[in-house]
């Protein structure tokens, strides 16, 4: 039997979260379900907008537009905050809603607010959404906010904590986090969702998921002067709220593992007054700082901070996406799809494929530390080898077609120069009649046929060149 570790629980006065749900588009649909949120209010994010910098946040609270321009260095700012429509880029279109519901499961109710939502269409079919929300009503504490981030962020029921939990807005009630945000946040992207990931999955419904949970984005400010220990950082990365008894959870019982699990995903740099955790499925900061400071932190935790996950997520989805059609590719059947699957390798090495990005000390550090928890490199790394095996896998069929092609043309140029076509010209000239065709010899019979099909290979040899040329021409617009 384990015995419970002895956890002191702390009051917190800010419990700001931003859950982001990673999706796949069908292909070719992002223009219409952009079409749709504009249609019912989404506004397009542009840094020159200076009005939107406190339009999403909650009140009191805004982001500065100028400094996540300097931030970021020029290349990467085309990407993540383009000019103009451009599906190359993150297009990001956000809502305010100010919507208040409760979240309420047997160890009792949390209410909250949904300050906003953003959603973000990317290349490669990909596209995130982001839910802004803040505990409000009853000051919590430090466990009950982290059991509420790991309640809400679980979008279909997988334990009996979850099974336990529902939303309550107005007179509605959802036993599962995805009925509230697809029936009643965000009904307009559920039709447009790529579930190809999921064919053949027993009980998983969404895909780039890990067990059904959404990635949050978490924010803890402790009254001044209280001491954040390495548990609370813990705890906090790894969103270990209540357990079944409605006590304060951890999800490891070996201190020196805790302490190692902090010295290697935590940023330190602002300690003790700030922390940064960095987990699988969650990035949090912890202060006890001033409140300017926290204003300060939250403005860059909805900014700065808030792209560099996104970006190091997109990162992960569309190298995850490419190894997985690398698995499904269907090399003898399907050609174009391996033509296509290089073309969209060497479009994300070198377009997406960012080594630098930032251009501050501190959030380098931070979105390197991001990096190496998703295992960027690793991934690169394995779709790099992809790009390899499939440069030799064409190579090796292009060799194999050129030399049966050799080998046709090489047969038809030797018979046609030992018989010589020229022996059933004339009788092509003036048309062929079956009396003429009747005299013939042997050696005229082969020239006929030698000379018939060698134009019907050439006519088709020239046909299957047009129409994959004008099929890749077609490909290419579209994409």
């Amino acid at each position: 039997m384990t015995v419970p570790m002895p956890i002191e629980d702390k009051p917190v006065r800010e419990a700001l979260f931003q859950f982001v749900f990673p999706f796949s588009l069908e292909h070719r649909c992002q223009s219409a379900l952009r079409e749709m949120l504009l249609e019912d209010g989404y506004l397009p994010f542009r840094l020159d907008e200076t009005s939107l910098e406190s339009a999403f946040y909650g009140p009191g609270r805004r982001i500065s537009h100028r400094d996540m321009e300097r931030y970021y260095l020029p290349f990467t700012n085309q990407v993540l905050f383009p000019l103009d429509n451009n599906p190359e880029s993150f297009r990001r279109l956000s809502k305010k809603l100010a919507l208040r519901a409760s979240l309420i499961s047997r160890l009792g109710r949390r209410d909250f607010v949904i300050h906003s939502l953003d959603v973000f269409l990317c290349p490669f079919d990909t596209g995130f959404l982001t839910l802004r929300a803040e505990l409000s009503g009853e000051t919590p504490s430090f466990s009950q906010a982290i059991e509420f981030a790991d309640r809400f962020r679980s979008l279909q029921d997988t334990n009996r904590q979850d099974r336990e939990t529902f939303v309550q807005y107005g007179n509605n009630r959802y036993e599962e986090i995805d009925g509230f945000l697809f029936q009643e946040l965000v009904p307009q992207v559920l039709p447009f969702l790529d579930m190809t990931a999921m064919e053949g999955s027993y009980f998983e419904e969404l895909p780039f998921l890990m067990d059904e949970r959404m990635f949050a984005i978490a924010f803890y400010r402790f009254p001044e002067g209280t001491e954040i220990t390495t548990l609370d950082r813990y705890r906090a990365a790894r969103v270990d709220g209540l357990d079944e008894h409605g006590r304060p959870a951890v999800s490891a019982t070996h201190m020196p593992y805790i302490e190692d699990y902090c010295s290697r995903y935590g940023y330190e740099r602002w300690a003790p007054y700030t922390y940064f955790m960095t987990d699988d499925n969650c990035f949090c900061c912890l202060t006890n700082d001033s409140e300017a400071q926290a204003a300060s932190l939250t403005s860059r935790l909805y900014g700065e901070y808030y792209y560099g996950l996104l970006l190091n997520l997109f990162h992960r989805i569309v190298l995850l996406k490419l190894s997985n059609a690398y698995s499904h590719v269907q090399l003898e059947r399907k050609e174009e799809h391996t033509v296509e699957l290089i073309r969209d390798i060497t479009a994300y090495a070198a377009k997406y494929n960012f080594v630098e990005v930032v251009a501050q000390t501190a959030g380098r550090e931070i979105f390197v530390q991001l990096r190496k928890v998703y295992r960027h490199d690793e991934l690169f790394t394995d779709v790099k080898q992809t790009l390899n095996d499939l440069y030799k896998y064409q190579e090796m069929r292009s060799q194999q077609r050129s030399g049966y092609l050799l080998t046709i043309l090489t047969i038809y140029a030797v018979v046609s120069g030992i018989y010589g076509m020229n022996q059933v010209i004339d009788d092509l000239k003036t048309g062929l009649h079956w009396s003429v065709v009747r005299g013939y010899s042997l050696f005229e019979w082969i020239a006929l046929a030698v000379t018939l099909s060698g134009l019907a290979v050439a006519v088709a040899l020239t046909s299957n060149v047009l129409y994959k040329w004008a099929k890749d021409g077609i490909r290419r617009r579209q994409r």
